[in-house]
């Protein structure tokens, strides 16, 4: 293995979205994305990059998914123009990609910052460059910018900072998620003007009514009517949203896939959850609300984070 390898690795947070309204209208892409609320999770993506200079770029992307990922690879390529020379980067997702869990805007976002601190480049650089990834790519409309911290974040302006605003607030225990169907290509949906305007009116109100220092529980409320606002997803998932809503559970559909989230704030309470998907035939699983946001280093990743095959 050359000495001259430079190693960088990054962990970045899923997420869920309870409600948004998507806003496009910014001259810098940079300031365009949505406004709305939702849930970070404590998994994530996973990313390791390793680079040698050489006088012409070169990028592999692994993955734990059997398709491609056009928009991490679309983030990393844009860094390596900063720094020619053969670039690896390996990425793994602790959730489904394309079920509202996030992995879109966290894969990119992980490559960009395992990449960045491989080739030196400023975090900031590697944040913005994974926003206009997702953004264009149409993975999502504030992905990136809602998983810079932990716990329940509200995208007050559009954007990734400074030209978005996103504020974080604590939020414990966890929550449950599941799916039943196949995953949901967002950019099938966010290519659809209509499609939008119609998100935009099922999120006016709720958004509104948020206010400027909204509980868990008032997201918890806003989510869930905004979910049946907009009814999106199939009838097998509104359905298991009833029940588990039935049993005084709080539930929203994930944006956007054939997923839902469910409450779980404590141990127990998300063991009930469990048990009662179960009880239906639905495959689900706790994971805990995060604490912070994106974390990165250079060398090699530290616990169970990928390794780059690079001079393997």
């Amino acid at each position: 293995m050359t000495s001259a390898t430079a190693r960088g690795w990054a962990f970045v947070p899923g997420h869920v979205t309870g409600i948004f309204s998507p806003s496009l209208s910014a001259r810098d892409p940079r300031g365009r994305g949505s406004v709305g609320a939702g849930l970070v999770l404590g998994v994530g993506a996973h990313a390791a990059a390793a680079w040698v200079p050489s006088d012409r770029g070169r990028l592999s992307l692994v993955s734990d998914v059997r398709r491609p990922l056009p928009i991490t690879r679309d983030a990393a390529a844009r860094l390596l123009r900063r720094r020619p020379g053969r670039l690896v980067v390996t990425v793994r997702h602790d959730l489904p990609i394309g079920q509202g869990f996030g992995m879109s805007a966290a894969g990119a976002l992980a490559a960009s910052l395992a990449v960045a601190r491989a080739l030196g480049v400023p975090v900031a650089e590697a944040t913005a460059t994974a926003h206009l990834a997702d953004l264009f790519g149409r993975g999502g409309l504030g992905g990136v910018s809602a998983v810079l911290g932990g716990g329940l974040e509200l995208r007050r302006r559009p954007g990734i900072p400074p030209w978005g605003r996103v504020v974080h607030r604590r939020c414990g225990g966890g929550v449950v998620l599941a799916t039943v169907g196949k995953p949901w290509p967002s950019p099938d949906l966010l290519a659809d003007p209509a499609f939008l305007t119609r998100v935009d009116r099922a999120a006016r109100l709720g958004l509104r009514r948020l206010g400027a220092s909204p509980t868990p529980g008032d997201f918890w409320r806003e989510a869930q009517r905004f979910t049946d606002a907009l009814r999106l997803g199939p009838p097998e998932l509104l359905r298991l949203i009833a029940a588990l809503r039935a049993e005084g559970v709080p539930a929203a559909q994930a944006m956007f896939g054939r997923s839902l989230f469910a409450s779980a704030p404590t141990d127990r309470a998300g063991e009930r959850v469990a048990d009662a998907l179960a009880r239906r035939g639905v495959r689900s699983t706790g994971v805990p609300i995060a604490r912070q946001g994106p974390v990165s280093g250079t060398g090699t990743a530290p616990g169970s984070a990928p390794r780059t095959a690079l001079g393997a």
